[in-house]
């Protein structure tokens, strides 16, 4: 297959075709739409459940998302009026695949310390299927003692993977300190999308 673009072409080798991708409140949170939309464009049989914590509604819109990713976008947060079944319990089952993208500060700590505060997070901490991790950090973030515990902690999970944030531009300083998360591609090789001719 062909990006949009018309550039690199991929395949699918991964053997899901279940998406779970939980946005998470950093500025990068804008840079999931248009890559959810790519992926839309390669792969149309791919089901989505996009997962959007309160704090990434600063940056984007549920709204938005649903229109991008044909799905309705579902708030990370424990409903209020009673109905069967589990919303954290519904997602570990149906997902096939996790990417959190991107991941702040504060959610990384809350996942690497076992914390199960929100739907996205029980359902994760209680998942088998491979998660991708992909840190939106502020300038130091990436070389914080207390980054470097919690992707520690995080490295002794076999399904959970951490790729590196790039370093760049930084709307709160104005300065090329900040981390955003690779672009989709990176990510998605770590669950089996690949460029052609490179297998």
């Amino acid at each position: 297959m062909t990006d949009s673009s018309g550039g690199e072409k991929y395949y699918w080798k991964a053997e899901f075709s279940k998406l779970l991708v939980v946005i998470t409140g950093s500025i990068n949170a804008s840079l999931a739409l248009p890559w959810i939309a790519w992926l839309r464009s390669l792969r149309p049989d791919l089901d989505f459940r996009i997962v959007v914590t309160r704090s990434a509604e600063r940056f984007v819109t549920r709204s938005g998302i649903s229109v991008v990713a044909n799905t309705s976008a579902i708030l990370d947060e424990w409903e209020d009026k009673a109905r069967p079944g589990a919303l954290h319990t519904a997602l570990a089952k149906w997902a096939e695949a996790v990417v959190i993208y991107p991941a702040t500060f504060h959610y990384l700590a809350r996942l690497s310390l076992g914390l199960a505060d929100t739907p996205s997070l029980l359902a994760i901490q209680c998942t088998q299927v491979p998660v991708i991790i992909a840190p939106s950090l502020p300038p130091g973030g990436w070389e914080s003692p207390a980054v470097a515990d919690h992707l520690d902690r995080l490295s002794k999970r076999a399904n959970v993977s951490v790729i590196a944030p790039l370093r760049g531009f930084s709307f709160t300083t104005g300065s090329e300190d900040g981390y955003y998360p690779p672009p989709f591609p990176q990510i998605l090789e770590k669950l089996g999308w690949v460029a052609a001719g490179s297998a």
